[in-house]
């Protein structure tokens, strides 16, 4: 299923748009879904343009198999529209290496269902180290650092 411009995809038909592009790296599919400002918040890259996020996750992926376990929907306090994506991601890094992960994406959506932001959400006591090995690049580490503080490992 691919959105195009003016579609407003009920959440379960966004859920499974979303998982099909992310599953075939369809970067035309999956940008279709965004709007032009929309921000990837990731664990592992940082908060990321979609239009630069998509690239660089395809790039370092080799294979997507996901499984979708649910799909929910309401709104922010400010009554912002949220869609949540609950998932299992075998995610198969460059090399072919497992980084398996259940996962659950929170997308804003802006006032024609486009999504303004995504919330990828999940532990990644297993992936991060997994990543990091595979594709030599030091992840995010979420507390403003751009880099491992001092005596700490990469």
């Amino acid at each position: 299923m691919t959105a195009t411009p003016g579609d407003q995809l009920a959440p379960r038909q966004l859920a499974e748009a979303y998982l099909d592009a992310l599953a075939r790296a369809d970067l035309a599919a999956m940008l279709a879904l965004f709007s032009e400002a929309a921000l990837v918040h990731s664990p592992l890259y940082g908060p990321t343009p979609a239009r630069q996020f998509y690239p660089a996750l395809f790039g370092d992926t080799s294979q997507s198999l996901l499984t979708l376990l649910g799909v929910t929907h309401g709104a922010k306090a400010d009554g912002t529209p949220l869609v949540s994506i609950w998932f299992h991601f075998d995610w198969r890094l460059p090399s072919g290496r497992p980084a398996p992960f259940d996962v659950v994406d929170v997308l804003e959506l802006t006032t024609d269902g486009r999504i303004a932001a995504l919330h990828i959400v999940y532990d990644t006591a297993d992936v991060r180290p997994a990543f990091e090995q595979d594709t030599g690049k030091l992840s995010w580490p979420g507390d403003g650092r751009t880099g491992p503080a001092d005596g700490e490992q990469a």
